[in-house]
Order: C-alpha cells, then sequence, then structure tokens
C-alpha cells in the first residue's frame, strides 16, 4: 500500500447544491452519524495524502467553505458545469510540485482510505494517465457505465446514463467516480474535454478517450458492491448510509467491550466514547462529543448530547444535554441535565428533577418534581419535592448558593439571588427571599427566620436527636413536656 506522501492531491467535488434532498442545506453537510458527509470523505483523503484536501465549491455551497475553512483548501467553481468543468478550476491552483491528483466526491462518505491506496499504487505501477475504480453492481440505474475492450482488459469510455444506448444500459459495471491522475497529463488535458451534446455539462470520464488518444494507459481498480462507494443524492440513500454506518460503530464498541442490548435500536455517533463495560439498553441515543465511564448503564429511552459520565453510574430514561456527571451517580427516570449541570459524585436524581446551570456536590439527592437553575449545591444536601430556584427576575438571572447539609422541605422557592448556609432548614411550602444563615430554619410565606428545634425520641439512655435532623449550635431545648406529648401521641 502507498504511504502518505505529498506529491498526491485530493481535490473533492462539493459544488452540487443537491436538488434531490429537498433541502436548503447543500447535499454534503447533511449529518452522517454525528458529522456531515463531507469530514468522511475528508477523513479519507488525508489517510493517503500529508497535503491538505482541495475542495470544490460553487456559490450555492459557500457554506461548505465556511463549515470546513480550518480543515481544507477551497476553490470556487463559479457555474457547476460538470465534474470536468469542476477539475479545470483545480487545477489552476494545483501547485507545480503535485504529481497525483485524486478525484473524490464529497457525497460518498463510506469510501475507505486503503482502496484509495490500493488505487494510486495500481496507476502508478502502469505510469497509467488514469486510475479509476469500477463496481460491479446489480442495481446501475442512472449511474455512468464502464465500456470495455471485447477481451475486458481495457476500459475503452465511461458512459453517462443518460447519454447511454439500449445496449449500454445492460451493463452492470458502473464508475464509481473515484480517480488517481497523473497531475502534468491532467493538466495539459483537462481544458480539451468537450460538452455533452445531451445534458450540456462537461463530464470527467471523457477523459479516458483523450488518454487513448496520447496513447497513454487507462487501468481500473475492479470491486465488488458492498456499499462503500454508493453516493447520496436523497434522503433515502442518506437514512440507508446511517443505518451501514450505525451497525459499523455498534460493531467497533462491541468488540471493545461494550454491551448493546440491542444493536439495531441503539443509536451511537461516531465521535461518542465508550469505556469498557459500559452497558446500553433498546433505544439509547448518544450524541456529539459524548463519553461515558468503565461499567455505567445507560437505561432505555436515555438521550445524552455532548455529556461526559463517569464510572458505575445508572442513567435512566432521562435527557442530558452539555453537562457532567461524575462517577456512582443515579439519574432517572424523566430527569433532565440542561447545558451547564455538573453532578457530584453519588448524587442522586429522579424523577421529573431537573438542572440547569448548576454544581450540585457529592451526595446531593434531588429526588422528584423539583428545577435547580443558576445554583450551587452543596454535599449532601436534600432537595425536597416540589423546590425551585427561582432564578430569573423577567430581566436577568440570579445565582442561589446553597450550603452542606441543607434540607429543603417540599414546595420551597429559593427566590434569587439568596444564600443557604450550611445545615439551613426550610419549612414545606417556604418562600425564601433572604439569606438563611447556617443551621437555621425558614419558615413561611415569606419565610422567617427561628432556631430550629432538635426533635429527640427517647431510648434506654435517655433522648437524643432523630435520625437526619443537623444538630445545631445554640439550638433551643424541647420545651417541658414535649417530649411525653410526642410520646403520648404516637401512643
Amino acid at each position: 500500500m502507498s504511504q502518505k506522501t505529498t506529491s498526491v492531491l485530493p481535490v473533492v467535488l462539493a459544488a452540487g447544491l443537491g436538488t434531490r434532498m429537498k433541502s436548503r442545506k447543500p447535499k454534503v453537510l447533511h449529518d452522517l452519524c454525528g458529522r456531515p458527509m463531507l469530514d468522511y470523505v475528508l477523513d479519507a483523503a488525508r489517510e493517503v495524502s500529508n497535503r491538505r484536501p482541495l475542495v470544490i465549491y460553487s456559490p450555492a455551497t459557500s457554506v461548505v467553505a465556511e463549515t470546513f475553512a480550518a480543515e481544507a483548501d477551497f476553490v470556487l467553481q463559479p457555474e457547476p458545469r460538470g465534474t470536468a468543468d469542476a477539475v479545470r478550476a483545480a487545477m489552476e491552483v494545483v501547485p507545480e510540485d503535485v504529481s497525483e491528483v485524486l478525484v473524490l466526491s464529497g457525497d460518498v462518505p463510506l469510501v475507505q482510505s486503503d482502496l484509495l491506496a490500493e488505487l494510486i499504487d495500481i496507476r502508478r505501477a502502469r505510469n497509467a494517465a488514469m486510475a479509476l475504480v469500477a463496481v460491479h453492481s446489480v442495481a446501475p440505474e442512472g449511474l455512468g457505465r464502464v465500456v470495455r475492450s471485447e477481451d475486458g482488459g481495457q476500459v475503452l469510455r465511461i458512459v453517462e446514463h443518460k447519454d447511454a444506448t439500449a445496449d449500454e444500459l445492460g451493463i452492470e459495471e458502473i464508475n464509481a467516480g473515484v480517480y488517481a491522475f497523473d497531475a502534468a497529463w491532467l493538466r495539459g488535458r483537462i481544458g480539451d474535454v468537450k460538452r455533452s451534446q445531451v445534458s450540456g455539462e462537461f463530464y470527467l470520464p471523457e477523459l479516458v478517450k483523450l488518454a487513448h488518444d496520447d496513447r497513454r494507459p487507462v487501468v481500473s481498480l475492479e470491486v465488488e458492491d458492498d456499499g462503500t462507494l454508493a453516493g447520496i443524492n436523497d434522503r433515502a440513500q442518506l437514512a440507508a448510509a446511517e443505518m451501514e454506518l450505525r451497525l459499523a460503530i455498534n460493531a467497533r464498541h462491541m468488540l471493545a467491550g461494550v454491551t448493546f442490548v440491542d444493536p439495531a435500536r441503539t443509536y451511537v455517533d461516531i465521535t461518542v466514547e465508550l469505556a469498557q463495560d459500559v452497558v446500553l439498553d433498546p433505544g439509547v441515543v448518544l450524541r456529539g462529543s459524548t463519553k461515558i465511564g468503565e461499567g455505567t448503564r445507560i437505561g432505555a429511552g436515555s438521550q445524552i448530547i455532548d455529556t461526559v459520565i463517569g464510572r458505575d453510574c445508572y442513567i435512566w430514561a432521562s435527557i442530558l444535554e452539555r453537562s457532567e456527571v461524575e462517577d456512582e451517580v443515579q439519574i432517572g427516570p424523566f430527569s433532565h441535565l440542561r447545558p451547564g449541570a455538573s453532578i457530584g459524585r453519588k448524587a442522586r436524581l429522579g424523577n421529573f428533577a431537573e438542572v440547569k446551570a448548576s454544581r450540585l456536590e457529592a451526595g446531593v439527592q434531588q429526588h422528584h418534581f423539583s428545577y435547580i437553575g443558576d445554583a450551587e449545591v452543596g454535599e449532601r444536601t436534600n432537595v425536597g419535592a416540589g423546590t425551585i430556584t427561582c432564578n430569573y427576575d423577567g430581566v436577568r438571572k440570579h445565582r442561589t448558593k446553597i450550603g452542606k447539609g441543607v434540607f429543603l422541605g417540599s414546595d420551597t422557592m429559593l427566590v434569587a439571588p439568596v444564600v443557604l448556609g450550611d445545615g439551613a432548614r426550610t419549612g414545606a411550602g417556604a418562600v425564601v427571599t433572604k439569606d438563611v444563615p447556617a443551621g437555621m430554619l425558614a419558615l413561611g410565606v415569606p419565610a422567617r427566620l427561628r432556631k430550629p428545634r432538635e426533635a429527640v425520641v427517647p431510648d434506654a439512655a435517655g433522648a437524643v436527636p432523630a435520625a437526619g435532623v443537623v444538630p445545631v449550635a445554640g439550638a433551643l431545648p424541647a420545651a417541658p413536656g414535649a417530649v411525653e406529648a410526642s410520646n403520648r401521641a404516637k401512643r
């Protein structure tokens, strides 16, 4: 196989808008498993050349040049008039030290770099003017046919579908649209391609005839139709390519130690990173730059987008967007982490818990029906059902800071900006509009502050604080007879 070299310049055709996609977006920018399809073609090109690919675009696809400005060089084809006209525009800027030109189509995203390397090797071995990839296809409709000599050895010409005779339409060998050229020969001959009398376009395969006129070999790399050279022209073909690529992605992860309970119903972008012993249940969708740590299970119905998740977590039927989750966290069902959420180790988030642009420290419990936004929540704090940080005053967002070991009663409203000190508590339905010092209790609407009494229960040694109550220095003692009254009530 060829080694990467600066002698080869990859040229990628991306000037067509792709009208059959029926989209305002250029065809090559449509996503395929999390990346624009042009991304895959550029990746394959970079595997065989150390030069930046040269992408040909048109005024209708100018957004392509803007999107990939950092990854390729570009040349404008002012008026799309066919593939030969596109390559002619490219050759005007190809450096003189380039000895080989590799031509690819931006809408063939599954093309493999090893095939490109083999094509380059074949052209070099025969010192051919050009080499092309020929595919044996059982469904050649709409594609250019490869016409060979009687003995089948030489490629005589390529006939476009719309120009082909009835006999030529019966040929099952098609042109894949992938070429390697002798750059010096191409530079001298690309301007001699004649316009098609049928379509009015300039076709790149017309160079086959010009090579024969110059007594230069035209060679072919013959391959079976495995789907990797299929062009994408409409949404149905895009979906078929997505399915093929998704199954390949899933297989790669499974071989690396990831469990897919049902690979056919699990959707993982090519950009996602999964550690060993990750388990993915059916219906899971993992998008973008998501990373998932060892031993974590993503339960059915979860969607994870651009989020980093630690080890030994369990995420169930929840949506996580642009967030981070540390080790041993449980989330779900029906939780929602919005952008900027950061969840500490061993935290628990349950039914309809929502977090946005907030940090929840280790051991925080936020089990159900609650919203934490623009906040800092200290470790071991309990967020009661219905708790809301009222972070937006209609004009600006404000922060809420909650200390360690805080107990937030059900239906607490925290009207930001507000600070709750370590060990603070709120009663059910409290509307907190002012800071609550450490260890204090906030009750009512609007909330008033008081020192909480320590709940006590009798045991063999006497009264002790009840489990889960945070002792507060200076708290009022239990009222006389309170313990006895409490015991009578329980009896």
